[in-house]
C-alpha cells in the first residue's frame, strides 16, 4: 500500500510498478484510487478501506454526523446494514454494526474499531435503539420498491424497538407511510442526498422535514397552502430538499410570496426576504415560450444558463437552437405560469 500511494495510480507506469506484487499489487492500486476518491465524501477518507458499490454508496460523513445526532440519548445504536461503517463510525463506542457481506464486516471493524456483526439482518428481531439502512439495489440495479429491499420497508417498520431510523429513496410516497414517522429529506451543498425516516425516540415532533447541509438548517411543515399569482420582480428557487419534503409552501408565506403556478415550485414575490430555503434571482422580462423571442432577447449572449420545470423542452437541445454567438451570459427559466408556458429571462442574486 505504502509503494502504491506514491504513485499515479491510472497510468501505465503504475501498473508496471506494481505487477512484481502480483494480484496483491493490483489490489493495492484499487484502493489508493478508491481513498483518493473517497475524500469528497469523507474528510479521512484515505486512511478508510473501501470497495467501489461500498464507496459509491456510501453516506457523505457531513450527513451521517448529521445521523448521528439523532442517537445522543442512545447509550448503543445497532447499526443494520453498516456497509464498511460509514456511519457506524459517526456512532462512536456506542456502535454495533451488522451487515451481511463478509468483506464488508471485515472492512468496518478495520475502519471503526467496533464490534461487527456478519448476519442476515431480516432474521433478525432487533430491540433498542435502531438505525436501518436497507439493501434497495436488486440484480445490481437500485429499486425503488420497497418491499423488494432487504429488509423490506414493511419489515423494518414493524420492528419493535426504541427508536428508529431508516434510510429511504428520496422519492418515496409520503403519503403511503404511518404517519406517526417523520420524514426527513436532506441535501449537501444543494443536491439532495437521501430521505430518512425517523420513529420513536428518534422523532422531533414533525411530519415533514427539510434539511439543508452543512449549514443545518431546517423547515418544517405538514400540509402548509400557498396562493398563486403573477410574477413578480424576484423568483425564488427552493431547495431540492424543501421540494422532496413538498414545503414549498411553507417556504412560499415565509417569504410573503405566491407560486407561479399551483403545480410548479417556484416562488415569487415582489420583495426579497432572506432564506436558506431557496436562492433568488431578479426577473428581468417574462414572455410567452417562442424561440423567436428568445433569440431576440438573447442577442449578444454567448453562454446562457437554462432551467426549466414543467415542460417537455430540453435545454441543451435549446440551446443548439438558439445559435448563440457574443460574449455575454444570461439564465433562462422555463416554466408554466397560470397554466401557460413561459420564459422567464433573469439574473441570479
Amino acid at each position: 500500500m505504502d509503494r502504491a500511494t506514491d504513485l499515479d495510480v491510472g497510468s501505465i507506469a503504475a501498473a508496471e510498478a506494481m505487477r512484481p506484487f502480483g494480484e496483491a499489487g493490483r489490489l493495492a492500486l484499487e484502493q489508493v484510487r478508491l481513498r483518493r476518491r473517497a475524500l469528497v465524501k469523507h474528510p479521512d477518507g484515505d486512511r478508510l478501506w473501501w470497495t467501489a458499490e461500498a464507496l459509491e454508496q456510501s453516506t457523505p460523513r457531513t450527513v451521517a454526523l448529521h445521523h448521528s445526532r439523532r442517537y445522543g440519548e442512545a447509550t448503543r445504536v445497532l447499526d443494520l446494514g453498516c456497509s464498511v461503517g460509514g456511519d457506524l463510525l459517526c456512532f462512536g463506542d456506542r456502535g454495533l454494526g451488522v451487515d451481511l457481506d463478509e468483506a464488508r464486516c471485515l472492512l468496518a471493524r478495520v475502519n471503526t474499531g467496533a464490534p461487527v456483526a456478519c448476519a442476515d439482518v431480516t432474521r433478525l428481531d432487533p430491540r433498542g435503539w435502531v438505525f436501518a439502512d436497507p439493501a434497495r439495489r436488486v440484480a445490481g440495479r437500485r429499486g425503488f420498491d420497497p418491499s423488494s429491499w432487504s429488509p423490506s420497508l414493511a419489515q423494518a417498520l414493524a420492528w419493535d424497538v426504541d427508536a428508529l431510523g431508516v434510510k429511504v429513496a428520496p422519492g418515496i410516497d409520503h403519503d403511503a407511510l404511518p404517519p406517526e414517522l417523520e420524514v426527513e429529506i436532506t441535501s449537501l451543498d444543494g443536491d439532495v442526498k437521501e430521505a430518512m425516516l425517523w420513529g420513536g425516540a428518534t422523532t422531533r415532533g414533525h411530519r415533514m422535514t427539510a434539511t439543508l447541509l452543512p449549514s443545518g438548517a431546517q423547515l418544517h411543515g405538514a400540509g402548509a397552502v400557498a396562493a398563486a399569482g403573477p410574477v413578480g420582480r424576484y423568483l425564488l428557487e427552493p431547495d431540492g430538499a424543501v421540494i422532496r419534503a413538498h414545503l414549498v409552501a411553507e417556504v412560499c408565506i415565509a417569504v410573503d410570496g405566491r407560486l407561479v403556478d399551483p403545480t410548479i415550485a417556484y416562488v415569487t414575490a415582489d420583495a426579497l426576504t432572506t432564506t436558506p430555503f431557496g436562492r433568488w434571482y431578479e426577473v428581468l422580462d417574462v414572455m410567452p415560450f417562442s424561440l423567436k423571442r428568445l433569440r431576440e432577447a438573447l442577442r449578444g449572449v454567448g453562454t446562457v444558463a437554462i432551467k426549466k420545470r414543467g415542460t417537455a423542452v430540453e435545454p441543451e437541445t435549446l440551446r443548439k437552437q438558439l445559435k448563440l454567438s457574443g460574449s455575454g451570459s444570461a439564465t433562462v427559466v422555463l416554466t408554466r405560469v397560470a397554466g401557460a408556458q413561459k420564459a422567464l429571462l433573469v439574473q441570479p442574486l
